[in-house]
């Protein structure tokens, strides 16, 4: 007893597409060197407010603080850096090359006015921390109810 096949045409030109992004992959990653060129890349962040301040965090490992340029202008805070690659081997060819370099820059705007004179950074571990104390005008202020004294007479 003979089987019936049905044949799905969509099936084979999806299957020649898939094949044609792959090989266009192939060929931008051998051709250009994509693996090995330097580019700019974003620095991730962490900011937690409080109401006294906010703290920003950035992990840039690797890195000598001195060379970090970190500005506030109009509460935008901007920090600038880069990592410098590595020596090359010139007789070696890269299997995986997952480490970042090149330069690096973020910014990005406090929703709330700043003491810029106030701002404190430190540099521990990788890890820049940036305290940035709020305006003094901006800061939630407790108002003491004082109870009046009764009059006796």
């Amino acid at each position: 007893m003979r089987m019936i096949v049905r044949r799905d045409p969509m099936y084979r030109e999806m299957n020649a597409w898939r094949s044609a992004m792959d090989r266009l992959f192939e060929e931008v990653a051998e051709n250009t060197g994509y693996w090995e060129r330097p580019a700019n890349w974003a620095l991730a962040l962490d900011v937690l407010e409080t109401p006294e301040a906010f703290t920003v965090k950035a992990s840039v490992p690797g890195i000598n603080p001195d060379d970090l340029d970190i500005t506030l202008t109009d509460n935008v805070l901007t920090i600038k850096g880069e990592v410098q690659e590595t020596q090359e081997v010139e007789e070696a060819n890269w299997h995986l090359r997952e480490r970042r370099f090149g330069s690096f820059q973020r910014s990005i705007t406090l929703p709330t006015p700043v003491n810029a004179d106030a701002i404190e950074a430190t540099y521990v571990d990788g890890v820049l921390t940036l305290t940035v104390p709020k305006a003094e005008e901006i800061k939630p202020k407790r108002i003491a109810v004082k109870a009046a004294q009764e009059v006796v007479s």
